[in-house]
């Protein structure tokens, strides 16, 4: 059974909204605006699994409003039923052409729209699920380094906007060759899955993630997320594979299971690359490794 679904319907008569708001309200939560301008502030805002549009409104028309969608990588993947009063097979054929996945003629059936709908929201529903697995690793089942890169990328120009701290932290487990050629791969694979639960189990915040970067290397993105309340996330993150207490008598630094991390924190939204925060939350990797192990080593790219 589907999900209660959000549908956007944009249609710029009010009897049409109020049509199919009936027709959908059962079995999903709808939102309705009147003009294609409204719909675009509306989707920067609000995520939306589908959008009903009109094509000819007053302003921009659906056909310009489905252009901006697809440019923006925030909203291209929302599926698109065009609904209109014209019923030529040019303006059929353009809607599909610009990336329309459906097309409804007015006056329209309840009975064509809910089936029409349900169609594509299934759908989109097996594509959510392909995307979702084509984002985890099959290993620890968190976050794989394709996640990771497409998040940090966004993450990285909201913070260039905004002006707001991004934090990156890059987690290496100690003397982990060692620990498999100590204790066999398939101990090493356990190892891995531990710590990367118990690394996942420390983000509170919906905004936070942890990803595998490989081999035994995680990361970490933080939005809005200061040097300060970096360090001590990554605190809570070395106790927390700590408390786990996996034994290692291969280990050079200790006699379980220790993390190192290197944090790397732009202030002010300056930093002119994603790639820049992976380099120094690197560099501050190297170091914390290199004065010992089982360290948080922090470094600050643009504080001025």
């Amino acid at each position: 059974m589907l999900k209660k679904a959000k549908i956007l319907i944009v249609d710029d008569d009010p009897l049409n909204r109020l049509v199919l708001e009936k027709t959908l309200a059962n079995d999903h939560e709808i939102f309705l605006v009147e003009s294609g301008e409204k719909a675009l502030t509306f989707v920067r805002s609000t995520a939306v699994d589908l959008i009903i549009l009109d094509i000819v409104m007053p302003g921009i028309n659906g056909y310009e409003v489905l252009i901006q969608l697809k440019e923006n990588s925030t909203t291209h993947s929302i599926p698109v039923i065009f609904i209109s009063a014209n019923t030529s097979h040019d303006d059929e054929a353009k809607g599909f052409e610009l990336g329309a996945m459906d097309y409804i003629a007015k006056p329209f059936s309840p009975a064509i729209v809910r089936a029409r709908v349900r169609n594509q929201l299934l759908i989109k529903q097996k594509n959510d699920l392909l995307e979702m697995l084509a984002s985890i690793d099959g290993l620890t089942e968190i976050p794989n380094r394709r996640y990771l890169d497409e998040s940090l990328s966004r993450e990285w120009r909201r913070s260039r906007r905004a002006g707001t701290p991004l934090s990156v932290l890059l987690i290496d487990i100690d003397h982990f060759k060692r620990y498999n050629d100590c204790y066999g791969h398939r101990a090493g694979d356990d190892c891995l899955k531990r710590v990367a639960h118990a690394l996942v189990a420390a983000c509170e915040r919906g905004t936070d993630f942890v990803a595998r970067y490989g081999g035994e290397e995680f990361a970490a993105v933080l939005p809005d997320t200061n040097q300060h309340e970096a360090l001590k996330f990554a605190n809570k993150l070395r106790d927390a594979v700590n408390t786990l207490a996996i034994p290692h008598k291969a280990s050079l630094n200790a006699a379980h299971i220790t993390i190192s991390i290197g944090v790397a924190t732009t202030e002010f939204g300056q930093v002119y690359s994603e790639h820049i925060l992976l380099e120094e939350a690197d560099l501050g990797l190297y170091q914390a490794k290199d004065s010992g192990r089982d360290k948080i080593i922090a470094r600050v790219i643009d504080a001025s």
